[in-house]
């Protein structure tokens, strides 16, 4: 499971911090909880394919001039 809120953000969520408390304490429970800093990965491949795509694809504004 992922995710990019911090634990104490999480009964926002899901409504009641007795609810969260019980599903975290079971999703918590004997694991390994990592946590990663840095930019998305797949924010930034999405945002490559944007690019890419803007590259190769005629802009709408200049085909109804034409």
């Amino acid at each position: 499971m992922t995710t990019n809120l911090p634990f104490e953000n999480w009964p926002e969520v899901c409504g009641s911090e007795r609810l969260t408390g019980a599903m975290l304490d079971r999703l918590t429970h004997q694991v390994h909880i990592l946590e990663a800093n840095g930019e998305s990965y797949r924010l930034k491949q999405s945002r490559r394919r944007l690019k890419r795509q803007a590259k190769t694809e005629p802009n709408p504004e200049e085909a109804s001039e034409a």
